[in-house]
Parts: structure tokens; C-alpha cells; sequence
């Protein structure tokens, strides 16, 4: 993937112009849809509206519209012809896509005001950008406490992600049976659930963080699976005793929060207690497992979360770089399929 430089010099400077004033574009966008601009020109149709009509239906000034206006066109997200505008193609995508919607809301809600601490970030090896929200040394302790609308669309872009693929992912973990499965970075408890509903013989444990098991619990309760789902409060990085008796050792969007160091330690921790004939299931976004140049694009920009909001040293990896990490924890994969919902790779590992 991009091996060549394909770009002609004027198309590079122009490319180079639009990365300099991005945050102006995405700002701009993100104003026209919460403005309602984008929904009246989608209502319009081809029909098009003039500035005024524009004004008289969005309730912002002229002069707020008109510069939000002209940075649309120059950003191809609404066209203009004898002075009626109109919809564009990247338009109606920022107003009615869901994964555009979540992908924009989670910038600029979680990332965007940390994201000026990147620099930091990136030389410190910490989630500088974390301070804007909360002094925790990583993301995770603090997801439930974190302010409206942070909190909301960190969860939708986590669950919008993760959703689709569950469902894609469950007949190969339940093809050999499994009695019992432990759901590792269990979160809001979606896919403990899941299971449940898919199988009625499989007990589930979440192993989480424990302010992340209180999250999980009342959602748990609140299906009426208590009774089988368990919890088993543990930070993987720690050195704490881990249950043995699974069939199924799940984590899905889990390791990629986490380093290389900590990937291959919690995983040989977890080849240590696995009893014979049990299986890891690693469900994650690899960028180079993507079948389009967006798919990739946008796990490379996430993976800058990662850098300056989460903990400052994991990241979404390379299936290159992962398999190797398997193999230095003790695992090999069996079976790997790719594209499970919107690009995510299932990896089933047994022990060597």
C-alpha cells in the first residue's frame, strides 16, 4: 500500500493545503451538519435553497452560514450553482452515514481538544491529551466517569465496531461446542450477552477492571443473566492468579490497547493456565487486513487515540507484527478469518 508516489506536484501541494487547514474542514463540517444545513439542502434535493433561504431555516446569522458555506464548497461538501446550493456526494455521506456520524462525533468529542497534546504525547510514551478529561495515568479506569458527550460516543464508536463483527464472529467460537468461554476486556458486557443469546449451554466469566465489571453488571442484571455470566475482577497486566478452567479465552478490540511488551506478556500468562484443548480467540483491526484505503486510513488515525487519550503506547497493529507476537507468547494460529463485519480479523490460537 502506497508504494509509489503517484500524486503530481500541483496535486501534492493541494493535498499538502488541505492537511494544513484540516481541523478548519472538519470544524466546518461538523458545524454544518449539527447546524442543520446539511438536512435542509438534503430535504431541497436537487432543487436546491439560496443563502437566505438557508439562514431562515438554521438558525445561525448570514454571516455564520455564508463562511460555513464557502468552506464547504472549497471541502466539496455542498456545491453552488446560479446561487442556489446543493448537496454534494461527501455532503450527504457526513449526514446520513453511521460510520461517519460515529467516526466524527468520537473525534471531535474524545480527541479533539487532547490532540494537542500529541507532540507530548509522543515523546513521553503517555496520554497527554488524557489531562483534558481526567489526571488517570490511562483511559480505562475513568470510561464510565468520563463527561457527556465524551463518554456516549466513546461507547457508540466502541460498540458500533465491535457490533456487527460479534455477531459475524459467533458460529466459528461456538463450531466446536464450548461449555465455557472467558470474555477478557469484557466492557458493557455485549458480548457475554451475546453468547448467552446464541447458546444456551455456555457459561460465561468477564475478567475486567473492576470499576469496567460494575459497568458490566448492571447491564447483566438488567438482561437477566446473572445467573450465567460470572466476573472475575483482575488487571491483566498485574500479577494476579487467573481462573484455568475455560474452553474459550476470548478478546475482542482487547490487546490493541496495550504494547508489544504487554501483548506478549499477558498472553504467556494466559498460555500458562489454558488447560489442554482450549483455544484463544482474538478478535481485532488490523490496518493491513483491510480490503479499502479508508478502512485503513481510519484505523491509522485511531491508532493516534491510542498515542494521546488512552495510554500513549499501544496502537491498531499490523496482522504482520501480531502473528509474531503470538508466537513469542506460545500460541500459533489455526484459523483466521478476515473482513468479520466492517474489517475486523477473528484469529483462532492454540498453544505449541
Amino acid at each position: 500500500m502506497y508504494e509509489t508516489d503517484t500524486l503530481s506536484a500541483l496535486d501534492a501541494i493541494t493535498e499538502a493545503q488541505r492537511i494544513a487547514f484540516a481541523p478548519m474542514l472538519f470544524q466546518t463540517a461538523l458545524c454544518l451538519r449539527n447546524a442543520g444545513v446539511l438536512a435542509w439542502l438534503d430535504m431541497k434535493g436537487k432543487q436546491g435553497a439560496t443563502l437566505d433561504e438557508i439562514v431562515a431555516n438554521c438558525h445561525l446569522s448570514e454571516y455564520a452560514i455564508s463562511v460555513l458555506l464557502d468552506m464547504g464548497l472549497s471541502g466539496r461538501i455542498v456545491t453552488c450553482q446560479d446561487k442556489y446550493y446543493r448537496l454534494a456526494k461527501v455532503g450527504h455521506f457526513l449526514l446520513h452515514d453511521t460510520m461517519t456520524r460515529v467516526n466524527m462525533d468520537f473525534t471531535q468529542d474524545v480527541c479533539y481538544q487532547g490532540l494537542f497534546f500529541l507532540e507530548q504525547a509522543l515523546k513521553e510514551s503517555k496520554p497527554s491529551g488524557l489531562k483534558v478529561f481526567s489526571d488517570a495515568e490511562t483511559i480505562y479506569p475513568v470510561l464510565s466517569q468520563l463527561p457527556s458527550p465524551a463518554r456516549e460516543s466513546w461507547f457508540a464508536f466502541d460498540h458500533y465496531y465491535s457490533d456487527v463483527a460479534f455477531n459475524a464472529a459467533l458460529p466459528y467460537i461456538f463450531a466446536n461446542r464450548p461449555k465455557k468461554l472467558y470474555d477478557i476486556g469484557g466492557n458493557t458486557g455485549k458480548w457475554a450477552l451475546k453468547c448467552c443469546q446464541y447458546d444456551q449451554n455456555i457459561a460465561v466469566t468477564l475478567l475486567d477492571l473492576p470499576q469496567q465489571i460494575e459497568l458490566a453488571r448492571q447491564n447483566i442484571e438488567n438482561a437477566g443473566l446473572s445467573h450465567r455470566i460470572g466476573f472475575h475482577a483482575v488487571d491483566m497486566l498485574g500479577d494476579a492468579p487467573l481462573p484455568a478452567e475455560a474452553d474459550i479465552w476470548w478478546m475482542s478490540q482487547f490487546l490493541d490497547c496495550f504494547s508489544p511488551d504487554q501483548i506478549i506478556a499477558m498472553l504467556s500468562r494466559i498460555a500458562d493456565k489454558m488447560k489442554p484443548g482450549a483455544r484463544l480467540c482474538v478478535m481485532e483491526l488490523f490496518w493491513d487486513a483491510q480490503k479499502f484505503e479508508a478502512a485503513s486510513f481510519s484505523l491509522n488515525a485511531t491508532s493516534l487515540y491510542f498515542t494521546c487519550m488512552a495510554n500513549g503506547n499501544s496502537r491498531f497493529y499490523s496482522v504482520e507484527k501480531f502473528y509474531r507476537y503470538l508466537e513469542m507468547a506460545g500460541f500459533r494460529v489455526e484459523q483466521r478469518i478476515d473482513n468479520l463485519g466492517v474489517g475486523h480479523t477473528l484469529l483462532i490460537c492454540e498453544k505449541f
